[in-house]
């Protein structure tokens, strides 16, 4: 059974199918008369929306599941849900805190599960991310994305992402926030063309794509205070983006803490491309669903 945990489940090519799902005008309705179970234990506007709308299209009937519904090993253990779940949909979506529950409920491997957040991984980020700079550039391959921050779950799936499509990444963040290096060796594994700089201009010099994420995510509130001095000069705004390309676009997967990691005049100037951005998180999700529902009926055929 295929499920969707982080970028690097699917192959370049396979992603390459995902992506061209995402684009069309008209799609399957391969999930009609399905459902599929949506479990939140962080919310999210983004994230609940654009996947309640991804299932809709696809002609199938999004359940959302709030933490306390279902008390994940509180009230009742990760696995039992997951099997629970199984016996009503046809797939379950989990946004969780720590990338072990997804990965617990795929071993179960009753239905396809997709990643919609987690520690280590934002792999339907990454997939909205490509399609825009798709859209923006066209062929990707010979292409570069400067990330500015912190060497997080956004980071390592959109550089996989990126990295499959041929694009050269960029990283430049603060010594203590940058990639562990088991996800150095991942990244190398999975062929990414990866370079860290220590000076943010340096990064973004000629580069076709600026990114850029919060300093603290949720979850890491407490961090606040010392995370904003450690980040001081990684800011993206009108001076950064002057280092990088006359026709250099800005994104951002949101929500943009304004005047922190990103100016007002860049996140709302004419190189921003946030808005089509978070639309593409609705068209990428119904591509990777169209995509999963027709890959593991694919793989029941073969058995």
């Amino acid at each position: 059974m295929k499920h969707f945990l982080e970028v690097d489940d699917l192959n370049a090519a396979e992603v390459t199918e995902v992506l061209e799902l995402a684009s069309m005008k008209e799609y399957p309705k391969n999930l009609d008369g399905k459902g599929m179970a949506l479990i939140f234990e962080k919310p999210s506007l983004r994230t609940r929306n654009s996947m309640e709308m991804a299932v809709f299209q696809l002609g199938g009937h999004p359940i959302y599941i709030r933490p306390e519904e279902v008390g994940l090993d509180k009230r009742e253990s990760v696995e039992d849900v997951t099997k629970t779940l199984s016996c009503f949909h046809s797939m379950i979506g989990a946004r969780v805190f720590k990338h072990s529950t997804v990965e617990r409920m795929a071993r179960e491997n009753k239905i396809p599960i997709v990643n919609l957040l987690s520690d280590e991984a934002h792999p339907l980020q990454a997939l909205a991310d490509v399609l825009t700079m798709q859209q923006e550039l066209g062929d990707l391959k010979g292409r570069s994305v400067a990330y500015i921050g912190d060497g997080n779950n956004v980071f390592r799936s959109l550089a996989l992402a990126s990295g499959f499509l041929g694009m050269e990444v960029r990283f430049s963040g603060p010594s203590e926030y940058q990639l562990r290096d088991i996800d150095r060796d991942r990244l190398g594994l999975a062929g990414v063309n990866f370079t860290e700089y220590s000076n943010p201009e340096e990064a973004v010099k000629d580069v076709d794509v600026v990114y850029t994420d919060v300093w603290t995510s949720m979850g890491q509130e407490q961090e606040k205070i010392q995370r904003y001095k450690a980040f001081e000069g990684f800011q993206v705004n009108e001076k950064l983006m002057s280092h990088a390309g006359e026709k250099t676009i800005f994104l951002h997967c949101l929500p943009a803490h304004r005047g922190e990691e990103v100016a007002d005049e860049v996140v709302d100037g004419p190189t921003s491309r946030v808005w089509a951005q978070a639309e593409n998180r609705m068209h990428a999700a119904r591509g990777l669903l169209a995509w999963l529902v027709k890959k593991n009926i694919e793989e029941e055929e073969k058995i």
